[in-house]
Formats: structure tokens, sequence, C-alpha cells
């Protein structure tokens, strides 16, 4: 039998249960005894104290299994933060923004139901004319008229959408009203490249049904009207139709296929009858009689016509009627619908008809709204367990061995007292081991947590229930806190930050992403730091997993927005938030959501300042300077700088030594410095790996960051490299300064930043585009017949980086990025990426590429937003300069063979990048 196409799965029960056997447990443990220890211990019976041991401990271990296989929903349950806010729900993660067509079609629809009853999406496209001869383009021919023909060319602008609607209303206000939510839904959904051209309402075909239907003689002719009508309704423009969640269950599919597309506000909408209610192309006699025949209670019809209301007097009956394109066919009043019950003709009221059709559409508008109440798969509820309640395994020995609950009596001796503390102390090691499981197991909710903010990874409990416990440990176990104790057992094991990325990692590949690639490149750029960073990194993309799984190819909102949600707002594309977390660009703290999201907003002068501290004055001298987010310089440079990448180089220095201390190794020093001071011991100048905490002359307290590589040369120029020139008055102060400076650059801090353009939104308005500079350049090699026609408008973006920034001047990550960028575009979308600019001032009389660019696109948001294009020719100019910059270089000299070739360039060796 042919293995190739064999599938390999593996089973989702991989337990042997053999935590949870004591028969098993008891002869393994027997079996270990034997093979070690079988020539001192020849008696294996139940009276035997080593095998009672055995047999209390394999008791332990299997409550401990016990718990272990608990219900999921149990384990994860506890008294702060309910099951159900521990995971995504399905609504939250299934979904996703609309995609497709019928994506589109759901939302739309979904907007008011009542009144609107289908709709569809038609592609529509811009012409557009490109003069080969001046390498020009224009959305108007006549604009070449002194051009031949032969050098004119025609494409289209593609990425354009028609909406047709089917209103099931009749008031013209309700009508525009409903056109501007429309419209405002689309925006609020649209795709990456992709707008909305015009919305058109369906045009009515009137046709006409005469029959003559003979009922049961008990049938009520009312209602059969009512419901004849009804069906030839549905069957002449098919309503959509909701169902709940149970429903759509009912129909056999499974939840991903439920909640595949958009989340919608009335119910779910099945995908295949969706596609099915296209506008119909004709209408069948043959269709209209099944209906009628379909309907209980009528027996024959005797005589049925069929044909449009305009020739309904002029011409007979048609088998068929052919509707044209975005038309509907639709009942009109010429339309008769007579009963007889055998040979006697009935009479219909047309007034109860008309009542029994309002009552089978308000039914069918309640079934519609019970859709909306049933949306949601729920998470099972667990029971609250103390999964980590320990009693020591002392409480389950014989009375006899003296060492439970009882203890000794008072006549007992001294050495048979002795012995039993020390069985304790024997027990004490499997006690605290056991210990430790349970309360690894009840901590088990918050380490596979995505936002888990445990400080470690491993965990101990106190053996609080063991009878004279206290005479058997130390007094640094008993007064120490639950994380000291932790720290003082299980602290030589545990690497905190490598377990935890460990962990990530395991949640990131449940979604099939990875950082593996990601995390390699950071170490090489910040070194033992780089975990830190990483794990943070991590944390933070999947916090936002939902909106950046269901979002990565949405564009952003432009439609009627204020200036506050166009610029330093988080309303960007979906596509820039997921390359930003796969990058690891840092986001701002979102105050709606709680989460980091990227933000449009100025990134050129980001925290950081370059300046020269005496301006006009020869030579030119430079400095840097951080600032936080309060605008307060918090760190300074201790020197002036000949030249601006000196200085560069020399801020990123004091950043990446200040990642590489924690927040653990300053606690822990000033720990000590603080119990010194009680004690009386006069303070010292102290090192904390890359800090340097020192005291003034008027027994103030500053500190600075040092290079550990001249930690001991005093005198070195290069050892302090960077300052905070304050002075705090307390050591406690000066912790809390240097803790709150650690955890801006490690949470805050960032100089990064990306913007993505849509060149679709680029389009001018062709009645309002003065000249050539309201459109984008073009470059044409030839104007050969069989040449590529040019167009820079459909289906491309331009993703626009800082390319003087720590990591993305380094090739080897911008190299990463551009390949991780491109894997992450919509493959029918051509991006252009751009690494630009310098910082705010950094050039001096000079043009900068990136200010020019911020200051341009956010004036041609604001106009966009307002319908206009006065900003569109400078945007577009400063669109068409960027050029990516590249980090300098020094040609190596071969001859000098001890020359450092890190930074260097080798010719033919060094791969400079590529746009």
């Amino acid at each position: 039998m042919s293995t190739v196409n064999q599938h390999i799965s593996i089973p989702k029960n991989v337990s042997s249960n053999d935590d949870m056997s004591f028969d098993f447990l008891r002869k393994k443990g027997i079996e270990y005894i034997e093979s070690l220890g079988s020539r001192f211990w020849t008696d294996y019976n139940t009276h035997d104290p080593g095998i009672t041991i055995l047999e209390v401990l394999c008791y332990a271990i299997t409550d401990l299994g016990m718990r272990i296989n608990l219900p999921i929903e149990d384990l994860l349950s506890n008294n702060t933060t309910p099951i159900d806010e521990q995971f995504f729900t399905a609504s939250e993660i299934l979904p996703t923004q609309a995609v497709t067509a019928l994506d589109y079609r759901k939302i739309l629809i979904d907007i008011d139901p009542k009144r609107i009853k289908n709709c569809w999406l038609q592609k529509t496209s811009k012409k557009l004319f490109i003069n080969c001869k001046e390498a020009k383009i224009s959305l108007k021919k006549e604009d070449f008229d002194g051009t031949l023909d032969t050098f004119i060319k025609e494409s289209e602008i593609k990425g354009y959408y028609n909406i047709l609607v089917d209103f099931d209303e009749n008031n013209i206000a309700q009508k525009k009203l409903l056109k501007a939510k429309i419209i405002e839904k689309f925006h609020e959904n649209r795709n990456l490249c992709e707008d909305i051209l015009e919305i058109r309402e369906v045009e009515i075909q009137p046709i006409a049904v005469c029959a003559l239907i003979e009922i049961h003689p008990e049938a009520n002719e009312e209602y059969i009207h009512a419901l004849i009508t009804l069906e030839l309704e549905k069957y002449l423009s098919p309503t959509i139709r909701y169902y709940s969640l149970d429903e759509m269950f009912a129909k056999g599919y499974s939840s991903d296929q439920i909640f595949e597309g958009p989340f919608l506000e009335n119910g779910f909408i099945d995908t295949t009858e969706l596609e099915n209610s296209s506008l119909k192309t004709e209408v069948r006699l043959s269709d209209i009689m099944q209906i009628i025949m379909n309907i209980e209670g009528v027996t024959v019809i005797k005589d049925i016509a069929l044909n449009n209301c305009e020739a309904i007097d002029t011409e007979g009956s048609v088998w068929n009627i052919c509707i044209p394109p975005n038309k509907k066919p639709s009942l009109c009043s010429k339309s008769t619908l007579n009963f007889s019950k055998g040979v006697l003709p009935v009479t219909v009221n047309k007034v109860k008809a008309k009542k029994y059709l309002e009552d089978l559409k308000e039914d069918l508008a309640y079934s519609q709204q019970k859709a909306a109440q049933n949306r949601e798969i729920n998470i099972p509820k667990g029971k609250i367990v103390e999964t980590d309640f320990y009693t020591s395994v002392t409480n389950n020995f014989p009375e006899n061995y003296g060492i439970g609950e009882i203890g000794l009596s008072e006549s007992a001796g001294s050495e048979r007292k002795a012995k039993a503390k020390q069985l304790k102390g024997y027990l004490l090691f499997y006690d605290q081991i056991l210990a430790s499981y349970f309360k690894h197991l009840s901590n088990i909710k918050e380490l596979l947590s995505i936002n888990s903010e445990l400080a470690g990874t491993y965990f101990t409990q106190t053996i609080s229930d063991m009878t004279g416990f206290d005479e058997i440990v130390n007094e640094k176990y008993l007064s120490s806190t639950e994380e000291k104790r932790d720290e003082f057992l299980l602290g030589h094991l545990d690497d905190t930050i490598k377990r935890q990325n460990q962990i990530k990692d395991h949640l990131i590949a449940r979604f099939a992403e990875r950082f593996a690639e990601y995390a390699f490149l950071m170490k090489s750029l910040y070194g033992a730091s780089s975990d830190e960073i990483v794990l943070q990194n991590k944390s933070d993309f999947l916090i936002n997993y939902d909106t950046i799984s269901s979002q990565r190819g949405s564009g952003f909102n432009y439609f009627n927005q204020p200036v506050t949600n166009l610029w330093n707002t988080f309303n960007v594309t979906g596509l820039e938030n997921r390359i930003a977390g796969l990058l690891g660009i840092k986001g701002d703290k979102n105050p709606v959501t709680g989460k980091r999201g990227i933000k449009r907003k100025n990134i050129s002068n980001l925290f950081v300042q370059i300046y020269d501290p005496s301006p006009g004055v020869d030579p030119n001298l430079f400095r840097w300077r951080i600032r936080n987010s309060a605008n307060k310089i918090i760190l300074t440079a201790t020197e002036d700088y000949v030249n601006q990448s000196t200085a560069i180089a020399e801020m990123y220095l004091s950043i990446l030594k200040i990642y590489e201390t924690t927040e653990k190794e300053i606690k822990h020093a000033f720990e000590k410095l603080l119990e010194n001071r009680d004690n009386g011991i006069p303070f010292k100048d102290t090192v904390i790996d890359t800090f340097e905490v020192i005291e003034s002359d008027t027994h103030k307290y500053s500190f600075h960051i040092i290079n550990p590589e001249f930690v001991d040369d005093i005198d070195n120029p290069k050892r302090i490299i960077a300052r905070q020139y304050k002075l705090y008055p307390t050591l406690e102060q000066v912790q809390t300064a240097m803790l709150d400076l650690l955890i801006f650059f490690k949470e805050e801090f960032s100089d990064e930043g990306i913007f993505l353009v849509e060149h679709l939104l680029l389009v001018p308005d062709a009645n309002e585009a003065v000249d050539e500079s309201y459109y984008m350049p073009i470059c044409l090699d030839d104007c050969s017949d069989d040449c590529c026609i040019p167009n820079p408008y459909s289906f491309k973006i331009s993703v626009v980086l800082p390319g003087y920034t720590y990591r993305f001047a380094d090739v080897d990550f911008r190299n990463f990025a551009e390949n991780v960028i491109r894997q992450e575009i919509p493959s029918h979308i051509l991006g252009k990426i751009c690494w630009i600019g310098y910082r705010k001032d950094h050039l001096i009389n000079k043009d900068n590429d990136l200010l020019d660019f911020e200051k341009d696109f956010k004036n041609f948001l604001l106009d966009k937003a307002q319908k206009k294009q006065n900003a569109l020719p400078k945007f577009i100019k400063s669109l068409s300069k960027l050029n990516s910059i590249y980090p300098t270089g020094t040609l190596y000299n071969c001859i000098d063979e001890e020359e450092e070739i890190s930074g260097k360039i080798v010719l033919g060796r060094t791969n400079l990048g590529t746009i």
C-alpha cells in the first residue's frame, strides 16, 4: 500500500493516566527500590516503613494526577478573572472585516434588513489616458488634443465599485438616509486600494400574473391569496434570511464556517443562499405554476397567464419574460388571483387578504429578530477549585509514626522525638516538591495567559500544616514573602524571560505565526537584552491578534472624518498594524481599548533631539537628548560631538546599555543600599550593571549610564556615556527615577514608525485637476505598441519607514523587514518600500524628505476628508521624490589585517539592500 498520501496525525489524548493509578505507581516504585537497593532491602511487605512512605507518596501523586485531569474550564477559573474574559470569543477571533463581494453584501444588508432587501457590488473603473510622447497621464483625453492618437494609450484605474441596492422602501428621504449609511459602512470596512463611486437603485420591471385557481372547499381563500402573493414576491425578488447560531449548526455548518466573514448585528446569513439571491434575468411561467401548486390548499390551476404589464392588452401570455440588467421583476397592479371551490367561484376579501399578508411578513420579521439574540458560542463555565491546596504527607501516616497532627505523647523520650523530627525533615523534601507541583497547577491559567504579569515561571508554597514545621526550617524560609520564597528555592532554576518566550512561542504557533527569524535578528542587535524586548513584542502581538488577523487587509476610513481621526490617530490600515506587530514597531496605548496600536503621527521628532549646544559658533558641535512623553528631558549626552553620526551612535549605545539592566537588579541593589543605610554604613558610589549611583557634596544622589567595558577605568572619558542631570534628596527617590527611566525605554520609547499610502486615493477629480501636477508621474522607456502601459494608481501602495533608526539602519534587519512587508501585502497589490528621511533638525539648510512627507501627507488627508484636492500636487511631489537612505560605510582596507571589519564595506561582498 502506498504511504505517500497517508495522513500522519497527532492524537489528542496522549496521557497514559499512569499518574492516577495507585497500583501502577506502587509497582514502579518497588521496581526502582529493587534495582537500587536489593542488597540491603529484602522486605517489600505493607508493614515495612519504607513501603508505607512509598504508598503515601503514591497517594499524593494520584491526588495531583486527579487535579491535572480536571476539566480545563475548572483549572482556568478563578475569582479575579472570569473564564470568558481569558479567551477571545468566537465572535472576536473568527470573523474578519469584509473582504469579498459577498462579505460587503452582508454588512450592507445588515444596516437595516427591513429596508435594504438586497444589494450587489459591481466592479467598475475609471479610464486613464497615457501620452506616451510626453510621459503624461490624464483622466480626460481632450487634455492631449495636440498629440497624435498613435501616442495616446488607454488604461483602466481598477479597484472601484458601484453598489446596486434593492430597497424595500418607497420614502425618498428614507432612501437618501440609507444611501448615506451604506457609504459610511463601506468606508468603515474598506479594503486596501478599493473605493466606491456610486450607489444605484434597482429599477422595477413590472410583470402581471393572472390565474384562476381551484382550492379545497374548507380552505381559507384570503389566507391562500396572501401565501401565494408572498411566495411570488420571494421568487421575483428573494429576501435574505437571517439564522440564529443554533439554526446554522442544524444546517450542518461548523463554527469556523459560521463565523467566516464579518460578524453581523442581526444574526447569520447563509453564504450559499446569498450567492443564489442574484437578480433574476428571466421569469418562467413554469416556476410560478410550481410555486402556486406547492401552497397547501391549492388543488388545480385552471388557467394562468404571464406577461409584461405594458403589453398585457396587446399580446397573449408568454412562457418566460427576459429581465434587463440591473432590474428586478415585480407584480404590478394588473395581476389578479381568482379562486374557485369546485365549480363555484369564490370572492376574495382584499382587505382580509392584505391583513393576512402583513401578518405573514410580521411573523417573518419576528423570526429574523430571534436570530440576533443567539450569535455567540458560550465558553463553558468552570467551577472554582483550589488546585493549589496541599496538605503535608506526614498527616497521612499511621499515628504510631508520631509525625501527624497528634504527634508523640509527652512521655516519649528525646531519642524518639528526634527520630520523628528526622523523618519529618526527610519527608519535607518530597512535601516541597509536591507542593510546588500543586502551586504550578494553580498558576497554569496565568502562565498560558496572553497578558500574564507573573514575575517568574517556577512556583512553590509553604508546607503550613506540618506539625513542628517551624522547628525544621530556618528563619529565612519562614520570614520570606511568596515571591521571595519562589526565588529562594527555585530562582536558580528559573530563567523567567527564556521560559516565558517559550510559552509565548507556543501560543503564537496556535495562530500559525512565528517569531524565530525576528528573534534571531534582535539577538544580533541587542544581545542578551533582546529576549526581554522580544517577549514584550510577542505579548503585544498576541493581545492585539484579534484585530491584527481580522483587519490585515483593510484600509483606513477617510470618509467625512474630523482632523482628530486623520492625524495623531489609530485610524490606520490593518496592514500597518500587522507589519508593526511582526517587526516589533512599538505602538501607542489606545485609551479606549487599552491595547497598543500604531498611530499615524509625526515620527521625525519622536523623543530624540539632536542639537547644536553652541549655535552660531564654529566649529559646529552636536549633542543628543531624550525627552519623555511629558516633554521633560530624562537623558542627555555627557560631551559634544564633532559630527551627528557619532552623537547618534553614542545615544544608541546608551539606550542599549539601559536595556541590558533589569528591574530586579535595581531593586536588589537598592535593598542592600537601604539596609546598609539603616545599619549606619556610609554610602559609596555603586554600580548596578550599566547604572552608577553617586552622592554629591551636598549629600544628594544622582545616577548616570556607564559603559561596563570601562567600569574600573574611572578616568576614561568613554566610561560615562549618558546622564540624567538631576539631584534627588533620598535613595528611594533615585531608585524610583532609575526604574521610571528603565520602564520608559522598555515600554514607551521608540523612534520608529510606519506610513502606508494607497495610490488609489491619489486619483484626482477629473473636473478639478488643473494641470499635470495633480497626477502621479510615470516613466516610459519607449512607446512601442507592445510596451507595458503604466498605471500608477491601480492596486499600488507605498510603505514609508524612517531609515535612520537603530534597527532600520541595519542592513540585515532592513532586508528581513522588506521580506516581511512583501509577504504580508495582499498578492494582488504591488508595494514600494522606502526607507527615508532624517530626524527633525538633523539636516541643516537642506530638504528633509521625512519632514516634507509628514506635513504634505497630513494636509492631503485633511483635504481628502473634505473632498478637496488643493494639497494633492504637493503631496504627489513629496511622495515621488522619496529615496531610500543607507547608513554611511567605510571602505575596508584589505592590507590592514587587524582592522575591525564590522561596519565596513567590502567591494563585491557587501549587499547595500534593495529598494
